[in-house]
């Protein structure tokens, strides 16, 4: 089993690294490729050090799989290639994921979606993977007939330029008048992110959408294969360092009761429940840090709409919002004998 992470200097893909070694994929020859700068860097993977070898160098050695995170554009430009090769791309970027033909997958609910034939597998955005995961089953049982979203997403979810702004902030105003926001490199958002929210996730698009909630909007249905649930999003950027948090409104198809949600979410692989009140037991994104499951709390009825109830759903973005989703469909490729 030969497997390429591209990108794998990268915040995520180094998660990538982590997350790979944690599930125990059986790896017969590990390529680390990134960027031209990255080239001859060294990355130790249980316990033998690997050299960063170019995207060009990784595409000739034929992989049995190429997981990327390097960024749309290296995705549109190297994916194809390596998929010519015979080689399943598992790529973290949104190049691939509306194409009609590329299955777009959470493994826990439409990996039957990959066939042989599909080489590029595209993963879905991190704030549309913990939402469906919560989502999945109680669509499968009284059908979902409109979503009202609001997220709350760490600044890690813009890479380590987010978390450098975030923590050089806090240096500036909250503790050491000696750090200055670097003027050589661009910050990750227009305004500062320290003790501040900012009701701006993407870019912003015609509509006056962003291209974040455009993902959740659009991701949602294709995953949950129902171009007929009406959603509508807004999406935060918040001062927390990793874990994403939703507040989701559902308007399901038929009655149902909060009981009943709770075991199906109980019953989810991949989702724990949280939900406690009485001894403030809820989601948090401190305690979903550096953990694979999803986590959903405060579930309760909307009593202003018929089959209403309200979500409170946290992951860590980096882990199952990226990487351990990755690992999976991964997994997934080698266990149904889709790559041997």
């Amino acid at each position: 089993m030969k497997i390429t992470v591209v990108g794998a200097t990268g915040l995520v893909g180094s998660k990538m690294l982590q997350v790979l070694d944690e599930q125990h994929v059986h790896i017969d020859e590990l390529i680390v490729a990134a960027s031209e700068r990255s080239v001859g860097k060294e990355i130790v993977f249980q316990g033998k050090t690997h050299k960063v070898v170019s995207v060009e160098e990784a595409i000739d050695k034929r992989p049995d799989i190429a997981i990327f995170s390097a960024g749309g554009a290296a995705s549109k430009q190297y994916a194809p290639r390596f998929a010519a090769n015979g080689t399943f791309v598992i790529d973290n970027s949104s190049a691939w994921r509306m194409e009609k033909d590329v299955p777009l997958v959470v493994p826990e609910i439409n990996a039957d979606t990959i066939t042989p034939d599909t080489h590029i597998i595209a993963n879905p955005n991190c704030s549309t993977i913990q939402m469906v995961m919560a989502l999945a089953p109680i669509h499968k049982a009284y059908g979902i007939k409109r979503l009202v979203i609001s997220t709350y997403q760490s600044v890690s979810g813009s890479g380590l330029k987010g978390i450098n702004q975030l923590n050089c902030e806090e240096m500036l105003i909250g503790r050491d008048s000696a750090c200055t926001v670097s003027t050589t490199t661009k910050p990750a958002y227009p305004h500062q992110i320290y003790r501040n929210v900012l009701p701006h996730g993407g870019d912003f698009c015609d509509n006056d959408y962003t291209t974040e909630e455009e993902k959740l909007v659009n991701e949602t249905r294709k995953i949950l294969r129902d171009p007929d649930i009406a959603i509508t999003a807004t999406v935060c950027r918040v001062p927390v360092t990793g874990g994403h948090s939703e507040a989701v409104n559902v308007e399901t198809l038929r009655p149902f009761e909060i009981k009943e949600v709770r075991r199906l979410l109980e019953n989810m692989p991949g989702v724990v429940v949280q939900d406690d009140p009485a001894n403030n037991l809820y989601p948090m994104a401190i305690t979903s840090f550096d953990k694979d499951e999803v986590f959903v709390g405060r579930i309760r009825r909307d009593h202003s709409i018929a089959n209403g109830m309200n979500l409170w759903i946290v992951s860590d973005n980096i882990r199952k919002g990226a990487a351990t989703n990755a690992v999976q469909i991964a997994k997934h490729l080698i266990e149904t004998n889709l790559v041997n």
